[in-house]
C-alpha cells in the first residue's frame, strides 16, 4: 500500500472490531499488536484475498488462512503464531466483515434424509463460544501438569501429518498386496498415527513441576508422555481433548421441516466455501 497514494481515503475499512477470546494472552512477543481497548479491528477481504481462498494447495498448507489473517485482521503481526481457542472466532469474524453476519448451510436430517438450506447468524455462532481456562492443572503424585494451546502452526501441521497417515491407511486397504504385508503395513501406519497423536499431547503441555523442578524442555516433556501410565495419559488426553472442544464452534440444534425431529449440524470452517456469498 503506497502511503502518498491520494486514492488512500477509499480502500476498505474495518467492518467489524472483536475481542479475542484469549484476550491477547499465548501470543509471543512481537506477533499480536493489540489496542489498548482490547478491540481488534477486522476488515473485509479483498478480491485478491477471495482468489487465495479458492487455492487448494494453499488450503492444504494453511498458507491461505495465514494470508487472509494477515490482510483481513493487521493487528495479528504473525498468524501461525495464533492460540487455537482464537482460531475460530477470527475466521468467523472475517466471514461476517466480509459478507455479512447470515449465511445459509446446507444440511441433511439424518432421521429422514430431508436436505434444506438453513438461515446462520453467524453472530449467535460468535456469542455461544467458550473460552477454556487453561490456567487449570492436573495433580498426578507429587507432579503438576500445566498446559497451553496449541498454535495454528501445530494444529496445521499435526492436521497435514494425520491426513497423509490416514491417506496411507486408505491405499494400503484399496492395495492387491497380500495380508501379512497389508497387515504390516497397516501396524506401521497405526504406530505413525499414534506417535502423532502423542506428539500433539506434548506440545500441549506448558510444564511440569515436581518437587525437585519445573520441566519445560518439549523432549523431556515428550518422553514423559511416551512413559507414564495409561491411567495418566487418558486423564490428559481427555483434558486436552475438552480444553480444544470448549474453544470450535459448537454445532447448531436444527428442526428438521419434514419429520419435526431435532439434530445437530456442526459448522466447519477454514474451507474456501466458508468464505463465499454464496454460502
Amino acid at each position: 500500500m503506497l502511503e502518498n497514494n491520494p486514492l488512500k481515503q477509499y480502500f476498505r475499512q474495518p467492518a467489524i472490531y472483536i475481542r479475542l477470546p484469549s484476550q491477547g494472552q499465548y501470543y509471543p512477543d512481537g506477533t499480536l499488536n493489540m489496542p489498548p481497548n482490547g478491540e481488534i479491528p477486522v476488515y473485509p477481504m479483498t478480491a485478491i484475498d477471495e482468489i487465495t481462498y479458492r487455492t487448494p494447495d494453499a488450503l492444504f498448507n494453511g498458507g491461505a488462512t495465514v494470508s487472509v489473517i494477515k490482510s483481513c485482521v493487521p493487528n495479528i503481526l504473525e498468524p501461525w503464531a495464533i492460540p487455537a481457542m482464537d482460531l475460530d472466532t477470527i475466521l468467523v469474524s472475517i466471514r461476517i466483515a466480509s459478507y455479512g453476519h447470515s449465511m445459509d448451510l446446507e444440511s441433511q436430517c439424518p432421521h429422514c434424509q430431508h436436505q434444506d438450506n438453513f438461515g446462520v447468524d453467524l453472530r449467535t455462532v460468535l456469542d455461544a463460544m467458550k473460552t477454556p481456562d487453561y490456567q487449570k492443572s492436573i495433580h498426578y503424585r507429587d507432579i503438576e501438569i500445566y498446559f497451553r494451546p496449541m498454535t495454528y502452526q501445530m494444529i496445521n501441521e499435526n492436521n497435514k501429518k494425520q491426513f497423509e497417515e490416514q491417506r496411507l491407511l486408505q491405499g494400503i486397504n484399496l492395495s492387491e498386496q497380500d495380508d501379512a504385508e497389508k497387515l504390516n503395513q497397516l501396524t506401521q501406519a497405526l504406530a505413525k498415527i499414534t506417535a502423532i497423536t502423542i506428539e500433539a499431547l506434548g506440545k500441549s503441555i506448558a510444564a511440569i513441576k515436581t518437587p525437585n523442578a519445573l520441566v519445560t524442555e518439549q523432549e523431556y516433556i515428550d518422553d514423559f508422555i511416551k512413559n507414564c501410565d495409561r491411567a495418566l495419559f487418558t486423564q490428559i488426553r481427555d483434558y486436552i481433548v475438552a480444553q480444544k472442544t470448549m474453544s470450535e464452534l459448537q454445532p447448531l440444534t436444527i428442526k428438521c421441516p419434514e419429520c419435526s425431529k431435532d439434530y445437530q449440524q456442526a459448522i466447519t470452517l477454514d474451507m474456501s466455501n466458508f468464505f463465499s456469498p454464496a454460502s
